[in-house]
C-alpha cells in the first residue's frame, strides 16, 4: 500500500483564512454562513462568503485575474514555503498541479455581461478565457514556475476529491515527486441562481439530516495540499505539529442515474466508499469519524445516511460541515478534507470532532446516525477519517485520511 503524505495544508473559507481562525470557529460551533444580498440583490440569502482580504492579482496576465484564482493564491500563501522547498528538492519538472473547480472565472464574465447590458460595450479588461475551467491550474503552474503536469478536474461537487486522487496517481506512476492539489470555487450569481431554479437553496441556515431540511447554502473558498511520497513535519500556515497525515485511499464511481438527483439506492456512493477503504487497507470499524457530504437536501441526506448505516453502522461519529462553510461546490471535498486534516493534527489530542449543526429534529425515515454535537470528542487523537463527496450526474468520490506513524 502506497502512502501519499499531505505535508502542508492551506485553507480559506467562510470560517476564516488561517488554521487558527478556522479551528477556533469550527470547534466553537460558529457557522460562517450568513445572510447577504451580495450575489442576489433581489433577496437576502445565507451564503458562505470569504470576508478575508485576498491577494492582489496585478502580477498575473489579465486572463488569470479572477476571484477564484485569488482564493487559490490565498490558500497557496499558507503553504508556499513548503512548496518552494519541494520544488528546490525535486526540481520544477517533478512538481505537478491538480486542482478541482466548477466556477473558475464565471463571476468576472457576469460582471462583463452586466456592463454590456448597461453601457453597450464590454469592459476594456474583459478576457473570455478567465472563465475557462483550466485557469487555476495554468495560473498555479505559472506562479510556482513548475513544469510538471498541470490540469483541472471539473465534475461539480466531487471535483477536488477527484483532483486529490489524480495527484496521488501522478506520484504512483512516477510522473511527479510532489503535487500541489486541492480545489477552489468562488461565489457567483450563476451558481446561486442555478441551484435556486432547482428549488435546492434554503432561505435559512442549512439543516443537514433534519426532518426539516430544505436545501443548501452555497459558499466559496479554497484548500490546497502539498502531496508527496514522503513525510515532512512542516504543516504550513506557520504550524509545525509533527503530525503526518496522509491520503491513504480513495474511491470513485459514476451512477449515471440522473442529472441532478442521487441514485436513491446509494449503490455508487457505497462503491466509492468501499473502494477508498480497500485501497487504504482500512476496515470500516477502524474509521474514527466521517465527514458527510451532507448537503441538507432531502434526497442526498436520505441516500447518504442509509449508505453510512449499512457500511459503518450507526455508532461512528459523523457530521456535515456545510453550515460552517456553505456548499463550496468544486472546492467542497478539498475544504472538508482540510477540516479533517486540521482535526488530525497533534494539537487535537482529545480528538475534538467537527460538530454537526442542525435543529436536532431527527427524520424518522432515516437511520439515527451518531451526529457529533458541539464539543464532542473521541478522548484520543483521530487516526482514520473518511470524507465523502457526491456530485451532479452521479459522480461519487470518497477519501480516507490517516495519521501515519
Amino acid at each position: 500500500m502506497s502512502t501519499y503524505y499531505l505535508n502542508a495544508c492551506g485553507i480559506v473559507c467562510a470560517l476564516g483564512a488561517s488554521h487558527a481562525e478556522v479551528k477556533a470557529r469550527l470547534y466553537a460551533g460558529q457557522p460562517g454562513v450568513a445572510p447577504t444580498r451580495a450575489w442576489t440583490p433581489d433577496r437576502e440569502l445565507p451564503l458562505g462568503c470569504v470576508l478575508a482580504e485576498l491577494p492582489q492579482l496585478a502580477h498575473l496576465p489579465p486572463a488569470q485575474r479572477s476571484r477564484n484564482n485569488a482564493l487559490v493564491l490565498a490558500a497557496l500563501a499558507q503553504i508556499r514555503p513548503a512548496v518552494d522547498a519541494a520544488i528546490a528538492r525535486h526540481g520544477a519538472d517533478r512538481v505537478g498541479v491538480v486542482i478541482g473547480t466548477s466556477t473558475s472565472g464565471i463571476g468576472e464574465t457576469e460582471h462583463a455581461i452586466r456592463t454590456y447590458a448597461t453601457q453597450g460595450v464590454l469592459p476594456d479588461d474583459f478576457q473570455y478565457d478567465r472563465q475557462e475551467m483550466g485557469s487555476p491550474g495554468v495560473m498555479l503552474a505559472r506562479e510556482l514556475g513548475v513544469a510538471g503536469p498541470a490540469y483541472v478536474h471539473s465534475s461539480a461537487c466531487s471535483s477536488s476529491a477527484k483532483a486529490m486522487a489524480s495527484a496521488a496517481r501522478l506520484i504512483k506512476m512516477g510522473l511527479c515527486d510532489a503535487v500541489v492539489t486541492g480545489g477552489a470555487d468562488s461565489l457567483c450569481t450563476f451558481t446561486v441562481a442555478g441551484f435556486a431554479s432547482l428549488e435546492s437553496v434554503s432561505a435559512a441556515l442549512c439543516n443537514p439530516m433534519s426532518a426539516n431540511r430544505n436545501g443548501i447554502n452555497i459558499g466559496e473558498g479554497a484548500a490546497l495540499f502539498l502531496m508527496t511520497a514522503d513525510a515532512d513535519a512542516d504543516a504550513g500556515d506557520g504550524a509545525d505539529t509533527g503530525a503526518a497525515v496522509a491520503l491513504m485511499g480513495w474511491g470513485e464511481s459514476s451512477d449515471g442515474h440522473h442529472m441532478s438527483a442521487p441514485d436513491p439506492t446509494g449503490a455508487g456512493a457505497a462503491l466509492a466508499m468501499t473502494q477508498a477503504l480497500q485501497r487504504a487497507g482500512v476496515a470500516a470499524g477502524e474509521v474514527d469519524y466521517i465527514n458527510m457530504h451532507g448537503t441538507a437536501t432531502p434526497q442526498n441526506d436520505a441516500m447518504e445516511s442509509r449508505v453510512i448505516a449499512a457500511l459503518f453502522g450507526e455508532q461512528v461519529p459523523v457530521s456535515s460541515t456545510k453550515p460552517f462553510t456553505g456548499h463550496t461546490l468544486g472546492a467542497a471535498a478539498a475544504i472538508e478534507a482540510a477540516l479533517c486534516w486540521l482535526a488530525m493534527q497533534d494539537d487535537n489530542r482529545q480528538g475534538r470532532l467537527p460538530p454537526h449543526l442542525w435543529d436536532g429534529v431527527f427524520d424518522p425515515a432515516l437511520p439515527r446516525l451518531n451526529l457529533a454535537a458541539p464539543g464532542a470528542a473521541l478522548g484520543r487523537p483521530l487516526r482514520r477519517v473518511l470524507s465523502s463527496s457526491f456530485a451532479f450526474g452521479g459522480s461519487n468520490a470518497a477519501l480516507v485520511l490517516g495519521c501515519v506513524p
